[in-house]
């Protein structure tokens, strides 16, 4: 009798240790749902498709409509055995400007390249490549590897079944209104459609230069059979707390179609000192996002091309005056009686404690007093808390403060460069149309705003009269070769220097680097 029991209990014993846990019950029914062993002997997939981007950081209001940065068609090959994928794009943007790039994208375990031109603002090794190519920043690949790894979503449905140590229980996954219940594997949030079983989001917890701690939900759906081989979702919908700012859309997929190796091939160049994939601290969204508008500058430092610059510099323009350079966007930093005066603060916090760092060891016992930031775009205001961090009053175009109290309100648990503090009681001056800085010696800084201009609502423009020196971003890139024609933004800049009543000699800008005035006045025609 005893020996009955000894075995009942063995045998019970067993069947516990058998039976799956929730979270893995639920990626082995999504892998059956996918096609199971199906789709894991599936060895290569072609995809055809369109994309849409949107930029939530460069609307015209802010915390106003998104702007909407392109469309494109693409065609996608992937070796699921090799793990190696090509994408060849079109990518027609609408904004900051009208333009198309043709390009190809090859991302393998070790590396990336880009074949053709992305972006404005193409790196060292693009230019000096011709045809046109480069092989992909750390940080550009470790980015580009996670949204294909979770773009891929079957793929990696099947690695949580074969790798069940590694799936972790999830509270459930709030998205679109509905809940999902979720399990989390390395560094993916994964919630399953109750219903059909089928991954429904993935998420990741990334960290945005302006919002803080912030979600990135891809949203899955459209599902349908390729092949015989399981189900794909044809309609993948990207969200970012919960906004959508990119959609793509299958049009065909097909499976274990041949794949000419010469479609993997790169130059020799690139191969040689390609980059691993970043760890550590990625800033994705900065990544992500300014490949949708076509300005990413690709470098293992976001603010400028490591292949080009070893670091940021301060070019003293006027006796107290400089500009921070070396990067892809700039800064002015204002030297006063017994304080500093800094305007904008792009990029990241990173760029901005270089800014802080520098200025303790050149004007000792002189801190930031004042940040004017030009506008609200995240590429211009992105490094603005560590600068705020000094004490520092944030001055903001006409109706923007709202904004900017409710972006630094948010949570910032993830920010690479910085430990969250509480910037509830920073403050905040709206400039109407001019606010003037000064000191006892009689300097001047003063913030005037740029009523007509077609870049941003509540756009300011800063001069420092004893320097006859004008600062402005984005409207005018001075130093940079001017178009046969004046831009509207152009003209605002123009406008603005005669509503104010004001002489500058130069502008220094947000980009480029410094001009004669009288050059944009000619080209205006005033």
């Amino acid at each position: 009798m005893k020996r009955a029991l000894v075995v009942c209990s063995v045998l019970a014993l067993a069947g516990c240790a058998a039976e799956p846990t929730k979270e893995q019950s639920l990626v082995n029914r999504a892998a059956e749902a996918i096609g199971g062993e199906r789709w894991a002997a599936v060895q290569t997939v072609s995809i055809r498709g369109t994309a849409k981007q949107w930029e939530p950081e460069q609307s015209d209001v802010p915390d106003g409509e998104m702007r909407f940065a392109n469309e494109a068609t693409f065609a996608t090959t992937a070796d699921r055995t090799k793990r190696m994928t090509r994408v060849d794009w079109e990518r027609k943007f609408a904004y900051p400007s009208p333009r198309t790039f043709k390009f190809s994208e090859i991302v393998t375990p070790e590396a990336g390249y880009v074949l053709g031109v992305d972006s404005n603002g193409r790196n060292a090794q693009s230019q000096k490549m011709n045809p046109p190519a480069h092989s992909m920043s750390g940080l550009r690949l470790a980015a580009s590897q996670r949204e294909m790894r979770r773009g891929q979503i079957n793929s990696l449905i099947l690695a949580m079944r074969a790798n069940p140590q590694r799936v972790q229980p999830a509270l459930d996954l709030q998205s679109g209104g509905r809940s999902y219940p979720a399990v989390s594997y390395e560094g993916y949030t994964v919630g399953f459609d109750p219903q059909s079983g089928l991954p429904a989001v993935a998420r990741t917890l990334d960290y945005d230069n302006i919002w803080g701690d912030v979600t990135y939900d891809v949203v899955y759906s459209d599902w349908r059979d390729v092949g015989g081989a399981g189900r794909i979702p044809f309609n993948r919908r990207y969200e970012l707390n919960g906004r959508p700012v990119q959609e793509i859309q299958y049009s065909e997929a097909r499976i274990n179609q041949p794949i000419d190796a010469a479609r993997f091939e790169v130059p020799a160049t690139l191969r040689a000192d390609a980059a691993k994939p970043a760890t550590g601290s990625v800033p994705y969204q900065w990544v992500i996002r300014r490949q949708f508008i076509g300005t990413y500058l690709d470098s293992d430092n976001p603010s400028f091309d490591t292949r080009a610059v070893q670091s940021l510099r301060l070019n003293e323009l006027a006796p107290g005056v400089f500009h921070v350079v070396g990067g892809s966007h700039n800064s002015l930093l204002v030297e006063m009686a017994d304080h500093l005066i800094m305007v904008d603060a792009p990029v990241s916090d990173a760029q901005s404690l270089w800014v802080v760092n520098t200025a303790r060891q050149r004007f000792p016992g002189k801190p930031i007093r004042w940040l004017v930031l030009t506008h609200h775009h995240m590429d211009h205001a992105g490094g603005m808390r560590a600068i705020l961090a000094e004490g520092a009053v944030l001055v903001v175009g006409q109706g923007a403060a709202p904004h900017y109290r409710k972006a630094l309100a948010a949570p910032m648990t993830r920010n690479p460069d910085m430990k969250p503090m509480d910037f509830s009681q920073v403050a905040i001056l709206e400039v109407p149309e001019s606010h003037v800085m000064s000191d006892s010696s009689g300097r001047q800084v003063i913030a005037y705003t740029i009523p007509d201009n077609p870049h941003a609502r509540g756009m300011l423009m800063v001069y420092v009269p004893d320097a006859k020196l004008g600062y402005v971003t984005d409207l005018w890139n001075p130093g940079q070769p001017l178009p046969d024609k004046a831009t509207p933004a152009m003209v605002s800049v123009v406008n603005t220097v005669k509503r104010a009543g004001i002489e500058p000699a130069r502008f220094a800008g947000g980009h480029g680097s410094t001009a004669e005035y009288a050059t944009l006045t000619k080209l205006v025609g005033q």
